[in-house]
């Protein structure tokens, strides 16, 4: 039989603390998770700390510098369940143990093989008491994209869509800026900030000028003022890009995919000194209507250590997304806009004959960002976690 922990209020209070220090490096820590620690002894936090980024110290180690001796005999509150491995750092079980905790309380058990409960049958076998379980929902929506590949190998998958109200992505002549205020605009710029990449296509690139990258003058506001740029991936079946647009010029680095031999690819104009970043081509194969084929690009981006996609393009890509049934999360931004029946519709096709056949969203959040709605779903499943 499976024994439930009761947690107290304090264990609520003091867990919660932990997991609002976890989102400080939501902006900085890819690939690795977001994760954060708070120790308390005597009812006082005594050492709080959160993990920064990739290759240096983890949440532990913060939280136990602040506290010192004291964390002897105190209660440790940690979002993820401590390692147990050595990776570019050593095992924060093990300085756990060395710290002479005397309880650790996690919020949820690690999907990563390498630790996937060994973290806390280490700490239980030291003697010390492991309650796990606490806030674990909200625990989990601090790294969706780090769940998600750890338990399938692929990216977790944002698309992001702007539309009117009646649903039109532009004009028939093709105007869509701006569709969104600039609140809106700017949102997406902090949806850039966390993601690993971000996919887009030649078409958006060329019609847009767009450089989908994140803009500093957002990224200082955050709250730690970094900038780290995801990998911009675009879609060039045709080889359409010279190396002119104004994206290579940004510094950054850029993934280009291509159909066809390499031989066959032209060269690229030479990239402005001032950018940094490396610009890499792939060649991907064709799916069954003649488009790069997505699947294969989130298996070799999963293989890359791309947690999380941020997918920002036109109504083409975002239908071949939506009818291969490859989005984990949509972002919809909706302008208080009427455009008429004219206008260009958020998809291209549909192909269904029932409704049973449309695959149901979740609603996780629904707010005015500026003039707009920010519409936020999940897609719906039979295994999904509560939220």
């Amino acid at each position: 039989m499976t024994m439930v922990t009761e947690f107290s209020a304090s264990d609520h209070q003091y867990m919660q603390h932990a997991i609002e220090s976890a989102a400080l490096g939501r902006y900085t820590t890819a690939p690795n998770p977001n994760v954060g620690c708070v120790i308390v002894k005597d009812n006082l936090i005594i050492g709080e700390g959160y993990h920064r980024q990739a290759g240096g110290p983890h949440a532990e180690v913060f939280a136990l510098r602040q506290a010192g001796s004291a964390a002897n005999g105190a209660t440790a509150y940690v979002t993820l369940e401590p390692c147990s491995h050595f990776g570019r750092t050593p095992p924060c079980a093990d300085a756990l143990i060395a710290a002479g905790l005397s309880r650790v309380v996690v919020a949820m058990q690690d999907p990563n093989p390498r630790v996937a409960g060994t973290g806390v049958e280490r700490l239980r076998a030291a003697g010390i008491q492991v309650d796990v379980g606490l806030l674990t929902a909200q625990a989990e929506a601090l790294n969706p994209g780090f769940l998600h590949k750890m338990r399938t190998q692929l990216p977790f998958v944002r698309l992001k869509l702007a539309c009117s109200t009646d649903g039109k992505v532009a004009l028939s002549n093709g105007q869509s800026q701006w569709l969104t205020g600039a609140a809106a605009r700017e949102d997406v710029q902090l949806f850039r900030a966390q993601s690993c990449a971000i996919l887009s296509t030649a078409e958006t690139v060329k019609a847009d000028k767009a450089l989908l990258n994140v803009r500093s003058e957002a990224v200082t506001r955050l709250e730690n003022g970094d900038i780290r740029q995801p990998l911009r991936v675009i879609l060039d079946r045709r080889c359409r890009l010279s190396g002119h647009e104004p994206l290579f010029q940004q510094g950054g680095d850029i993934l280009l995919c291509h159909a066809g031999p390499a031989e066959e690819w032209p060269e690229l104009a030479p990239i402005q000194q001032n950018a940094s970043g490396q610009v890499t081509r792939l060649r991907l194969g064709l799916d069954p209507v003649g488009q790069l084929d997505l699947k294969e690009l989130l298996s070799l981006l999963g293989s890359r250590q791309i947690n999380l996609l941020w997918v920002e393009a036109g109504s083409m890509l975002a239908t071949s997304f939506w009818q291969q049934q490859l989005i984990d999360e949509l972002v919809l931004y909706q302008a208080p806009l009427l455009l008429g029946a004219d206008a260009m519709p958020l998809l291209k096709a549909g192909g269904l004959s029932q409704l049973s056949q449309a695959p149901r969203w979740q609603w996780q959040d629904v707010r005015q960002v500026g003039v707009d709605l920010r519409l936020t779903a999940l897609l719906k499943t039979d295994t999904m976690s509560e939220q």
